[in-house]
């Protein structure tokens, strides 16, 4: 994707066009033809181009192809207080030229108001902070000007409105320029998973507003305290200091204040900006999944509440979506299902003044989705596929991946056996049945122990633990779900060989990094989403003569897999006559 435009300066040309995307996009009014055909086909991904910033990546798309567009000025009709503030802003900073090419790159994108898949970004906490802070930043300047370009136009037409002196306010009503409000205020969800993540977000958010400063921010103090504090205890109860013996990424994704359930509403006006606002006089809101459903779940209980203020959201951008994935992806599936209704009261709305397509049902279809984080899973897929119906159409990353075997420090013999499944219905079915027939037997008849099996999701651990149970096998589980008092026998009984197998879940890894002591082989019943899990387990495994890893996988793996053995070995893999592959 070339640019150009190079530099800090040049960065921030003026745009003499004032037609911009925010007027193109919200000023095109759907047809019943239209919305029948969104509603009905499923978009394809219809072109492509490479990606110069990433050259392992490509920018797939639906609807028209963007290569022009992505070359022009992406800054066209941006709201000229806040392109000044930004301009000085990155010209007196130290920012790179590649950081610059990535903000704009990013900011382009979210300014054609496209849904935009982008699961190959590096996060800070994985010493990615350059790429997470400029894209971070590019999404959040999109956000800012969202909000700024609609309070523009409803006070211009006040102020029209309040100068009509000879009584043709019906006149000025009818004509379609007025119509610039939704049901209720908020116009933008942030969707992130943890405080200390939301504390990063709306600080920076402050900053690229242009009025940042102290005396112009209300209730920043109490905002600090409440998100930016860190907890004197993790949540075993242990002390912060044990912290040091996990790896770095650990200490600084959750080294901050790891509380998943928030929410707050940020209001915007042309001189402060207030924190903790009323959620129907904010403009943005900035939620945890789990807030949010907290919220919706309330209004079955208690008829008095509702959640109106969801119902003109214009713009959604869901960052870290790997972790929340971590938590609980139905979470954002909820969310999305309770976005734009008509909602159950007025609100003080003006009538007179709500978009068509707002009366007719239609807010979905002009809906943004950013849908951001470090890896793509088949749920955040499947949303981006089902719930995401933007008629200006979709934008995906795509990128091709070196694995990680070569993080693997141990000689460990790696055996990859692929399974067979007739679909993903049946590949949870058909890994169990494998397992059962092929995997367990070799266990059973060790005399040896020590053999951790290491499973992705819950639901898997699940049907591994009853399945062991009716074997009568010599087990403990380390699950997430498991005390701290139950944790410590488990690691305890397994290293003395008081129990022959440990299993271990992926989501148990990420919050907890347990250093599990007595591996001498290692079963790999499911690959882990997040790549850098399978090194640390791998490398996990202790010296024994006949030190294993044996590894389950399908040709509906192929995600997990492309990330730790890389794309072209994975593709291989997955469509070879061969079942069986080693890497030593």
């Amino acid at each position: 994707m070339e640019s150009n435009q190079s530099g800090l300066g040049s960065e921030f040309k003026p745009c003499s066009n004032f037609f911009s995307c925010f007027q193109r996009h919200f000023g095109h009014v759907l047809t019943s033809e239209e919305v029948d055909k969104l509603t009905k086909d499923k978009l394809k991904f219809k072109w492509e181009m490479p990606v110069k910033e990433m050259t392992m990546s490509k920018l797939v798309g639906t609807g028209q192809d963007l290569s022009m567009e992505l070359n022009g000025d992406p800054f066209c009709g941006i709201n000229q207080k806040l392109y000044n503030h930004w301009k000085n802003l990155y010209c007196s900073s130290n920012s790179d030229d590649s950081s610059s090419s990535k903000r704009r790159l990013f900011f382009s994108l979210c300014n054609t108001y496209r849904d935009i898949l982008h699961c190959d970004k590096r996060p800070f906490y994985l010493k990615g902070k350059e790429d997470d802070s400029s894209i971070m930043d590019a999404y959040l300047m999109h956000a800012l000007n969202h909000i700024q370009r609609i309070r523009e136009n409803v006070l211009k037409n006040d102020s029209k409105l309040n100068k009509d002196e000879n009584g043709k306010s019906e006149e000025i009503h009818s004509g379609e320029f007025y119509l610039d409000q939704g049901f209720t205020r908020p116009k933008v969800i942030l969707l992130l998973p943890l405080a200390s993540i939301a504390f990063r977000v709306v600080k920076r958010l402050l900053h690229l507003s242009s009025l940042s400063h102290k005396g112009n921010v209300a209730h920043m103090d109490r905002f600090s305290e409440e998100f930016g504090a860190g907890d004197d205890k993790n949540t075993d109860g242990n002390l912060e200091s044990q912290k040091g013996a996990k790896p770095v990424d650990f200490q600084t994704l959750f080294g901050g204040n790891h509380n998943d359930h928030f929410m707050m509403g940020i209001k915007l006006t042309k001189r402060s900006i207030k924190l903790y606002s009323n959620f129907y006089s904010s403009d943005i809101i900035v939620a945890s999944p789990l807030g949010l459903i907290t919220k919706i779940g309330e209004t079955e209980f208690e008829k008095e509440k509702d959640i109106d203020y969801l119902s003109s959201i214009e713009v959604l951008i869901i960052d870290h979506s790997d972790i929340i994935a971590m938590q609980n992806w139905s979470h954002v599936n909820t969310v999305i299902e309770h976005l734009n209704h008509t909602p159950s009261k007025q609100h003080g709305t003006d009538f007179m003044r709500i978009k068509p397509w707002y009366l007719e049902g239609n807010a979905r279809f002009y809906r943004q989705t950013i849908i951001l984080g470090h890896l793509v899973t088949p749920e955040i897929n499947a949303l981006f596929n089902r719930l995401c119906v933007n008629y200006e159409g979709k934008l995906k990353l795509i990128s091709k991946h070196k694995g990680v075997l070569h993080k693997v420090l141990l000689q460990v013999r790696q055996v990859y056996e692929r399974f067979e499944a007739s679909s993903i219905i049946d590949t949870d079915e058909a890994r169990l049945e494998y397992f059962c027939k092929k995997v367990f037997p070799k266990m059973k008849d060790s005399v040896e122990g020590g053999t951790l099996v290491f499973i992705s999701s819950y639901f898997e651990f699940v049907r591994i633990r009853n399945f062991l149970k009716s074997q009568n096998a010599s087990f403990c589980l380390l699950g997430e779900y498991s005390k701290q008092s139950d944790v410590s026998r488990s690691r305890l009984w397994f290293f003395e060989g008081k129990r022959k197998i440990m299993l271990y879940t992926e989501r148990s890894h990420f919050y907890h990094r347990y250093k599990i002591r007595g591996i001498k082989n290692l079963i790999i019943y499911s690959l882990p989403e997040r790549k850098e899990f399978y090194s640390e387990i791998v490398n996990m495994v202790e010296g024994s003569k006949n030190m294993s890893c044996s590894v389950l996988f399908s040709r509906f793996d192929l995600y997990r897999l492309e990330r730790i053995v890389g794309t072209s070995a994975a593709k291989k893999m997955s469509s070879s006559d061969k079942t069986t592959f080693v890497f030593c």
